[in-house]
């Protein structure tokens, strides 16, 4: 880690620990995952942050081409099995897994948390859970019921810097939380050069494309640093390319009252200069996290007159996910951004959009 710190601030950095969460017996695991969906995230970002995991691996591959999965799994040592969405249905290889993770397009996260909950498996869903609330719901009460762990992916809550500073403001580092400000912004077209891709289909991504994709970000990463929960939003919305005429979204800036007094205002786009930050300011500093949420971060902490910037080596943010998650089932522990914490933020999603359709404050969860 490299700092630039001012006097006053230095003591801060103390205590900067690096998987201060691990509770599981130093020699358990590793547990065993079937990934499913394998788009691009899942080859070049999961299976080569699991290659790089303590606790956790992957064993089985689980797409719609059994073709594809066989070429995939080809290239790495730990996967054992390569099956078709059917097979996965059909609990075929379910005795090479022991939770799977999820990165389908948002419609169809349901589906496989509701297999792998009758086959007694815990569930990593990507975020955002699911493409409504109804549905999201769903696999909330089909996991529960089954007494399986449900875990949403909220990458943000196991990167160290993120955890460290959510323990400064609980310390008082920057007096109380006042407001948030974050952004989130991407250019999608240039990372998936195809206007009918699944991200811009309403049936598939939910109530639109980048409160949904983009935005969730710095909701939940405030729910988490401040440990407070949305009650109201207010928003609004636009789309100008034509690209993105069935989502409503293509702009979005949006304003979310917390259940402590907070003020969260975001604002997301898919089609902007890639761009991300998240800034708490309290009454007596601020936090400022810059870059923020694309898989690196760094942050800069200002008291007064005072301030310090942390720039850490970076942890790879996706081997930390499954890592925190297999730690949590292989020491029988309740797992943080549970299925119940991911509801609420589709339901202060849906009321995101609300609010931008009618113009007027609408309560979350109502």
């Amino acid at each position: 880690m490299t700092e630039t710190p001012t006097a006053g601030l230095e003591s801060l950095l103390d205590g900067y620990a690096y998987r201060a969460w691990r509770t599981a017996d130093e020699d358990a695991g590793p547990v065993r995952f079937a990934l499913i969906g394998l788009g691009w995230w899942t080859t070049d970002q999961v299976l080569p942050a699991l290659e790089d995991a303590a606790l956790s691996e992957a064993t089985v591959l689980v797409s719609g081409s059994a073709e594809k999965a066989e070429r995939i799994a080809a290239d790495w040592e730990s996967v054992e099995r390569a099956v078709t969405y059917d097979e996965f249905h059909a609990g075929e290889a379910a005795d090479a897994y022991d939770a799977i993770y999820v990165c389908t397009p948002n419609a169809y996260h349901l589906e496989y948390a509701e297999t792998a909950a009758d086959l007694g498996k815990a569930v990593l869903c990507e975020k955002p859970m699911e493409a409504t609330v109804e549905r999201a719901a769903r696999m909330v009460e089909a996991c529960e019921d089954a007494d399986v762990p449900l875990m949403v992916g909220y990458r943000m809550q196991t990167d160290p810097l993120v955890r460290h500073a959510r323990e400064l403001i609980r310390a008082g580092a920057i007096g109380e939380p006042v407001h948030a400000l974050g952004n989130n912004s991407q250019t999608l077209l240039d990372i998936i050069p195809n206007p009918d891709q699944w991200r811009l289909d309403p049936d598939l991504t939910g109530y639109g494309t980048s409160v949904m994709d983009l935005g969730i970000y710095p909701l939940n990463t405030t729910r988490f640093l401040l440990d407070a929960d949305p009650v109201r939003a207010r928003a609004a919305m636009d789309s100008r390319h034509e690209a993105f005429d069935e989502v409503p979204d293509e702009r979005s800036a949006f304003t979310v009252t917390l259940d402590d007094g907070t003020l969260l205002t975001a604002t997301a786009s898919q089609n902007a200069h890639g761009a991300t930050s998240l800034r708490i300011v309290g009454t007596d500093g601020e936090l400022l996290f810059e870059p923020a949420f694309h898989m690196e971060t760094a942050l800069r902490i200002r008291r007064g007159d005072d301030e310090v910037t942390v720039e850490p080596d970076q942890a790879n943010q996706m081997t930390e996910l499954f890592d925190y998650f297999a730690d949590r089932l292989l020491a029988d522990a309740d797992v943080g951004a549970d299925g119940r914490h991911g509801l609420l933020d589709i339901e202060a999603i849906r009321a995101v959009h609300e609010a931008a359709e009618t113009g007027s404050a609408v309560d979350v969860g109502r």
